[in-house]
């Protein structure tokens, strides 16, 4: 009788309900997939920290909008410091130099499909049984680098998605693994580059099986990877550079009056249609450079020029703009002007849809935050100067939220939205209000994504419609 209990208990505890060989697999995998992920992030950092030194630093000339606060553009005083500086003038051709050289690298040792970044990891998860080429690895690396660090409007999340999916993938191939398991473990990769990137461990879990469909719908089959993977490559990343959220605020606002609710639903309408604006023009240069009858690395010199052109007048474009949403969250009264705010916002989205939309390495993640937090900050000062005390209205939880709503509108991802702009700020007070502005933005904007790779639901995808 107790050697039948035993038996039976080893068994239980080695299978149980719902345990299975093939959840330990998974499990174990996912963790390798989180590690090799992580070091990989390490040694995209490194570089990104190389290039910006010595192609951004030393060559560009970045100014931050809290250094002309309430003077408009092209005043003369602006006009004056501008036309005056020589280093605005070696930055004119900069972007389009970083892009070519990232363009033939990419063109020559990695197939132009699978170097989209976010666009191309979807892709393969819905059409490319999840395969992505070891090449894009280092490649895709070296390529975003060039192209963002020398001043093109792009950001890192773009290559990171898919170095993680790419990690994803090799894995599956090591252990020989199907097809299903090899997209598991893709979503798994995204997610634990994105967790480490932006030390954003649960909107990365999140992000990595919330990003394939345009609705609600997600990939439940990767809900424990991508959670097993984000933990691993955070934890990595964390140890190398330290546990700190990216961007810090100077003060915690806090939502503590139901009031609020009013001035953060017409926050939700501004950043639905400026995430539409953003989509549109993004479309649109893409478009337009797709009927251009030239050799492709004549397109990415165009978009690098204009960029370049565009951040002659406004330098706050040229690479990620981390710069920008450290001001709007560390916001001081009368620091940063609304005209500031509209201006790069409008800058921002055109000079991202040139610098990618030609072709360029890099994301469209990043410049949407800075985007959201611009116009968020510019609702927030609105507000503040024409509602009564009583709404307590703060800026900088604006500019915050604003990031929120802009991603979850255009890039579709609702929840992984709200909870990365509370890891990348610190700050946790505000996910009522992000809730609130997410749920709106989102619904308001159905119909309308930033990557063309996206399907709208698990039915429309061909993963799930064989």
């Amino acid at each position: 009788m107790i050697k039948k209990i035993s038996k039976k208990g080893v068994k239980f505890l080695l299978a149980g309900d719902g345990m299975s060989i093939r959840t330990g697999r998974f499990l174990g995998e996912s963790i390798l997939v989180g590690a090799l992920t992580g070091l990989v992030v390490v040694a995209f950092h490194f570089m990104i920290e190389y290039g910006s030194k010595w192609i951004g630093d030393y060559l560009c000339s970045y100014v931050a909008l809290r250094e002309v606060p309430d003077a408009p553009f092209f005043s003369r005083e602006y006009l004056g410091g501008m036309l005056t500086d020589v280093r605005r003038y070696v930055a004119l051709g900069l972007p389009a130099l970083g892009a070519l050289i990232g363009f033939l690298l990419i063109r020559r040792f990695a197939s132009l499909e699978h170097a989209r970044g976010t666009d191309s990891a979807i892709l393969a998860y819905h059409r490319r049984h999840g395969y992505v080429p070891p090449a894009v690895i280092p490649i895709k690396s070296t390529a975003s680098v060039l192209t963002v660090a020398s001043g093109g409007s792009a950001g890192y999340e773009g290559p990171v998605t898919l170095l993680g999916a790419a990690c994803g993938s090799v894995m599956a191939s090591w252990f020989g693994l199907s097809a299903r398991a090899r997209r598991i473990l893709m979503c798994a990769g995204i997610s634990a580059g994105i967790a480490a990137l932006f030390k954003a461990p649960l909107a990365g879990a999140i992000f990595g099986f919330e990003i394939l469909y345009s609705s609600s719908d997600v990939e439940y089959e990767g809900i424990l990877p991508c959670f097993i993977a984000s933990a691993i490559s955070y934890t990595i990343f964390g140890s190398f550079f330290g546990w700190d959220a990216i961007f810090t605020m100077s003060e915690a606002p806090s939502y503590d009056n139901g009031l609020r609710l009013l001035p953060y639903l017409f926050l939700a309408v501004v950043v639905t249609f400026g995430s539409r604006f953003y989509i549109s023009f993004f479309r649109a240069t893409e478009r337009a450079f797709g009927r251009l009858k030239t050799p492709l690395w004549t397109k990415v010199v165009l978009g690098g020029l204009a960029t370049g052109a565009i951040g002659f007048f406004f330098p706050d474009i040229y690479g990620t703009s981390y710069h920008v949403i450290a001001s709007t969250l560390d916001h001081a009264p009368g620091a940063i002007a609304v005209s500031s705010c509209l201006a790069f916002f409008f800058a921002k989205a055109i000079a991202t849809s040139f610098t990618v939309g030609s072709g360029g390495s890099g994301g469209v993640f990043a410049p949407a935050i800075a985007c959201g937090g611009t116009l968020g900050l510019a609702v927030g000062l609105v507000s503040a100067q024409i509602l009564p005390a009583d709404f307590a209205v703060n800026p900088s939880a604006f500019a915050l939220v604003g990031m929120a709503g802009f991603l979850a509108s255009c890039n579709r991802i609702p929840i992984a939205a709200v909870v990365m702009v509370a890891e990348i700020s610190g700050n946790h007070a505000l996910l009522l209000p992000a809730m609130w502005v997410c749920g709106i933005s989102f619904w308001l904007n159905n119909g309308w994504t930033l990557y063309r790779s996206q399907v709208h639901n698990r039915e429309s995808s061909p993963v799930h419609n064989l």
